[in-house]
């Protein structure tokens, strides 16, 4: 693929580099990071691989984010994996770099870099990164293909969902080869705590669901201060409304600090990404993120929903 040859033209090009990812990260932002990160080190040790970002603390089993200083920048190659707006990118420093290279699976609405790798067809930004170094028989870690493995099971949900194609299990079968304990991965990424076995009660009792299969749940920081739970810790109960099998499409409001929400936006089969897209947000057919800065508008993307599966 002569987009793969031109990043790796790059990489060899450049002393330093840089590889930032998305804020509150998921395991696919840090799998796609921190593997191709143990990629570089490992086909160029000589190299400087830095990966900085917040240190998500229910994914610190994956790996710790780097320390960095602005001046690292200079004359640096800066990658960004899976990240498809700017203003989500973690980390402003992103564009100090010398060259900036774009590598994601999301639809490509804010198209910046020097270089851009979009595939929307890619299950997950790891996948994009494992086929990068298989197909250009780059060598990969133990480490790596671990990350990587991770970064998919995590976007495909264990390869469960729509984006999860035959090429998704070559790579996954491939990275398989590798010695890393993918059991212990999958029962990472299926366990949690009791707090959040709580809080998927609390959601399976209180999740409001309309005649047409539109549900929502609400978690104000009340709420979440009740169950002691984060923002980031609530990402274990978005896919939880999908098992009800009269629910269709689903929203999941969390009340920010700031008092806005954040809304994940899932759904079986319905497009949504428009609806994210009208309130601040994007991502995939049938997973996306948007923001709501009102009660109201809270109450306009729920009707949305509803509108579009009466429709």
């Amino acid at each position: 693929m002569t987009t793969f040859k031109h990043i790796l033209a790059k990489i060899e090009e450049y002393d330093t580099i840089i590889i930032h990812r998305h804020m509150k990260p998921d395991p696919d932002a840090l799998g796609s990071q921190l593997g191709l990160k143990a990629i570089i080190k490992t086909n160029f040790p000589e190299k400087k691989v830095l990966a900085p970002g917040y240190d998500e603390p229910t994914l610190t089993w994956l790996g710790h984010m780097d320390n960095i200083d602005s001046k690292d920048y200079l004359n640096a190659l800066v990658i960004v994996t899976d990240t498809a707006n700017r203003p989500r990118i973690d980390g402003s420093d992103y564009m100090r770099g010398q060259f900036l290279i774009k590598i994601d699976h999301h639809p490509n609405d804010d198209v910046y870099g020097d270089l851009v790798h979009v595939d929307t067809a890619a299950s997950s930004s790891s996948e994009i990164i494992a086929d990068f170094a298989i197909t250009l028989q780059l060598k990969l870690s133990d480490e790596a293909a671990r990350l990587l493995y991770a970064g998919i099971i995590g976007d495909t949900g264990r390869f469960l969902y729509p984006a999860t194609s035959s090429k998704t299990f070559a790579i996954a079968s491939e990275l398989r080869n590798y010695h890393f304990d993918f059991a212990a991965v999958a029962r990472q990424m299926d366990s949690f705590s009791l707090k959040i076995a709580k809080l998927q009660a609390y959601t399976l009792d209180n999740l409001e669901i309309n005649e047409n299969g539109a549900a929502r749940l609400i978690l104000t920081q009340d709420l979440m201060k009740k169950f002691n739970i984060t923002d980031p810790e609530t990402s274990a109960i978005v896919a939880t409304p999908g098992k009800i099998d009269c629910v269709e499409v689903w929203a999941i409001f969390v009340e920010q600090p700031d008092g806005h929400y954040r809304v994940r936006l899932r759904s079986k089969s319905h497009s949504i990404n428009d609806i994210a897209k009208r309130h601040a947000g994007g991502g995939h057919p049938l997973a996306s993120g948007a923001n709501s800065y009102s009660l109201k508008e809270n109450e306009d993307i729920y009707q949305e929903i509803k509108d579009l599966l009466k429709n």
